[in-house]
């Protein structure tokens, strides 16, 4: 008799499962995990990344922890845990030439030292996306190449030329006040 009061051999022959099957998965039930352990640091490493380590990294840091364990079963085990890393897909950026700008003259022609503060200055505009949401920051700082110091910086939530054209009178501000302390 099993539990709930019906015969062995009934239910067995009803679920259409052999004795030993029965049998086999009883036993598995009161076997101790060999992969506790294992799976307890792979779970602690995935959330000290924030689940942005797949298996392939998350092996190299077990590796690096003392664990000698192949490739293959760190990916069987995070698919039995469901751990699995957030996927980044790469943006296509098409640049093209806008009404507002043209493309620059070449002034600097590979002459990247300064002998005095203020003579070459450059900007460029970064792409910050916010993890929150869908929206991006841009940040455009100017740097002066004499002392490699940002000179200005300015952060927009539009990525146009128009940004860095409005942003430089700010720049000859600064010019203009350093200019008056020499």
């Amino acid at each position: 008799m099993v539990s709930g009061g019906f015969r062995l051999d009934l239910l067995l022959e009803t679920a259409r499962l052999a004795r030993s099957t029965y049998y086999y998965h009883l036993k598995q039930l009161d076997r101790v995990d060999k992969d506790q352990e294992l799976k307890t640091e792979i779970q602690v490493i995935f959330t000290e990344h924030k689940g942005n380590y797949g298996y392939r990294r998350i092996h190299l840091e077990l590796r690096n922890r003392g664990f000698v364990i192949n490739h293959k079963k760190v990916q069987r085990l995070m698919k039995a845990l469901d751990l699995a890393a957030r996927i980044r897909r790469k943006r296509n950026h098409s640049f093209y030439q806008r009404e507002i700008g043209k493309k620059a003259e070449n002034l600097i022609q590979g002459q990247f030292e300064a002998s005095r503060p203020m003579e070459k200055c450059y900007t460029d505009v970064t792409e910050f996306a916010i993890l929150a949401s869908t929206q991006k920051l841009y940040l455009s700082p100017i740097l002066d190449d004499f002392n490699s110091e940002i000179i200005v910086f300015n952060l927009i939530l539009t990525n146009c030329n128009l940004f860095v054209i409005i942003f430089m009178p700010v720049a000859s501000v600064y010019f203009k006040r350093f200019l008056r302390l020499l």
